[in-house]
C-alpha cells in the first residue's frame, strides 16, 4: 500500500516519507479501512514534532488518528457483514503505530463507525480527536440540558463540535472568538450567542446574555488565558473542562478556585473511557446527519502532500481543516 511515515522525529519535510509499506491485515477484533480521506489533528503533528516532551512508542510511525472510508475486512470476532459500510475511524494511531495516512489502516472494529451515505468523507475525516474530545468536555460532568454553557476558541475543530453537541443537548451556549467579524460565523455554527475576546470586558458581556446568571460549564481552549474570566462568571460548583493551555506550567489561584467549589477537568484524547468514547462518536455522527455540525474544509491535499499539509495546521494558516485525500 501507500503511505506517509516517519521514523525519528522532528521537522515534516525532514522526516516524513511517502512510499509503499505492506498491506495490514485485521487481527481478532479489528476491521481494516480502505482509506479515503485521512484528517489532520494538532496532536499528530505534536506526535511527530515531539512536543510536549513525547517520545516514539514505535520505531516507525504511519501519522493521523483519524480518517475516513470503506471497511474492507475484518478479523475473527467481526460480523463479515460490515465489509463495504462506510466508517469514520478514531484512535487509529493511539498506542498503535499505523494510524490512517495510508491507503489502508486497521483499527478496533467499535472505533470504526457508521457513516450514512450523505455525510461526505471529508466532514468525517478529522471528527475523531476533535469531536470526540469537544464531547467530553461538554458531558464529562453530566447532563447539560437548561445549563449555561461557554465553549472558547469556538471556531476550532473542537470548538465547532464542542458548540453542536452543548445545543443538542439543551444548553444556552455562549460562544468567544478573536474578532468581532467572528461572531456571525459563531453563530452559525451553532452558539446562542458569541462574544468576540478582542472588544475586552468578556466576563460582563458573556454574564450580559445570560442575564447576570451564572456559568455551569465552560470547554476550555486556553486554560491559562482565560482563567481569570472563568472564575467571574462560572457558579458555585461550576466545571472548567480544559483540553490545551498556553503556558505549559501555568500558576493555579488554588484559593479562589476552592472556594468556588470549581472542578478543573484535564482532558487528553488518547485515554478516555471507552463508554465516553462510543457515546460520543453516536451524538457526533447523529450531529453531522443533522447538518448541525460542519467543519470548513480550507485545503484538500494528495498523500504526497502530507508535509505541507503539517505545515498548514502547524501554522494555522489554513482557515479550516487539512485534510489528504487518499
Amino acid at each position: 500500500m501507500r503511505a506517509a511515515w516517519y521514523d525519528r522525529q522532528g521537522p515534516p519535510r525532514e522526516v516524513l516519507q511517502v512510499g509503499e509499506l505492506p498491506d495490514p491485515q485485521p487481527g481478532e477484533g479489528e476491521v481494516r479501512v480502505r482509506v479515503a480521506v485521512s484528517g489532520i489533528h494538532v496532536g499528530d503533528l505534536g506526535k511527530r514534532q515531539g512536543w510536549w516532551g513525547s517520545t516514539m512508542s514505535f520505531p516507525r510511525v504511519v501519522p493521523h488518528g483519524d480518517g475516513a472510508g470503506v471497511i474492507d475486512a475484518v478479523g475473527s470476532g467481526v460480523d463479515p457483514s460490515r465489509v463495504g459500510e462506510r466508517v469514520w475511524v478514531y484512535l487509529a494511531q493511539s498506542y498503535r503505530p499505523f494510524g490512517t495516512a495510508a491507503e489502508y489502516t486497521v483499527v478496533p472494529a467499535r472505533h470504526a463507525v457508521a457513516l450514512p451515505a450523505e455525510v461526505p468523507y471529508e466532514q468525517a475525516a478529522g471528527l475523531g480527536i476533535p469531536g470526540i474530545t469537544a464531547h467530553r468536555a461538554i458531558f464529562a460532568d453530566g447532563p447539560v440540558d437548561g445549563q449555561r454553557v461557554v465553549v472558547t476558541g469556538a471556531l476550532g475543530a473542537v470548538g465547532r463540535a464542542a458548540l453542536a453537541v452543548a445545543r443538542r443537548a439543551g444548553a444556552l451556549v455562549i460562544a468567544t472568538v478573536r474578532t468581532p467579524e467572528q461572531v456571525e460565523q459563531a453563530l452559525a455554527a451553532g452558539a446562542h450567542h458569541a462574544v468576540d475576546v478582542a472588544s475586552g470586558d468578556v466576563a460582563t458581556r458573556i454574564l450580559d446574555h445570560t442575564g447576570g446568571e451564572p456559568i455551569d460549564r465552560v470547554a476550555e481552549l486556553a486554560f491559562d488565558a482565560n482563567l481569570a474570566t472563568n472564575l467571574e462568571i462560572l457558579r458555585i460548583g461550576g466545571v472548567i473542562a480544559t483540553y490545551a493551555t498556553v503556558a505549559a506550567e501555568p500558576a493555579i489561584p488554588y484559593w479562589p478556585l476552592g472556594f468556588q467549589n470549581i472542578t478543573v477537568r484535564f482532558l487528553s484524547n488518547d485515554d478516555f473511557p471507552e463508554s465516553a468514547n462510543e457515546a460520543a462518536s453516536v451524538e457526533l455522527t447523529a450531529a453531522l446527519v443533522a447538518g448541525d455540525l460542519r467543519y470548513p474544509i480550507a485545503a484538500r491535499l494528495p498523500l504526497t502532500g502530507i508535509a505541507e499539509a503539517h505545515e498548514l495546521v502547524e501554522h494555522g494558516s489554513a482557515g479550516g481543516r487539512v485534510v489528504l485525500d487518499i
